[in-house]
C-alpha cells in the first residue's frame, strides 16, 4: 500500500524533480515502480517473516510485527502533509492497532484453553 501511494506521488516527476529530491538511486533500478523496502533501502525478504510453529512464540512475534509497522505509519505521519496520503497512513494504522487487538486475543483465548487442560 505505501508502495502504491509513492507511486501515485512520484510517477510525474520530471528528471530535473527526480535528482533534487534525492530519488535518483530508486529511479535508475526502479522507474517509478512500485518495489518493497524498508526507507533505508533494504528490500524486502520472506527471510524477515518469523514463523516456529510454537503458537506463543509466532503470537508474541505477530503482536511485536504490528506495533513496528504501526510506528512506521507513525513517523510517516510526523513526516507528510498531503491530506490523501496522511488519510491512507491513518487507515493503515488504524488496521494495525487491531490486527494487534486481534493477535492479543488470540493469545489470551489459546492460554485460557491450555491452563483449563493443564491446570
Amino acid at each position: 500500500m505505501v508502495s502504491a501511494i509513492l507511486y501515485q506521488l512520484t510517477r510525474n516527476l520530471s528528471v530535473k524533480e527526480i535528482k533534487e529530491k534525492g530519488f535518483d538511486q530508486y529511479f535508475v533500478d526502479h522507474t517509478t515502480g512500485i518495489y518493497p523496502q524498508a526507507a533505508s533501502g533494504v528490500p524486502f525478504s520472506a527471510g524477515t517473516i518469523a514463523s516456529t510453529g510454537d503458537v506463543f512464540a509466532d503470537l508474541n512475534e505477530d503482536l511485536a510485527a504490528e506495533q513496528k509497522a504501526r510506528l512506521s505509519y507513525d513517523n510517516i505521519l510526523r513526516l507528510v502533509d498531503d491530506p490523501d496520503v496522511r488519510d491512507a497512513i491513518k487507515f493503515l494504522r488504524a488496521r494495525e492497532i487491531v490486527h494487534y487487538q486481534r493477535f492479543g486475543e488470540a493469545k489470551q483465548s489459546i492460554w485460557n484453553g491450555l491452563r483449563s487442560l493443564f491446570f
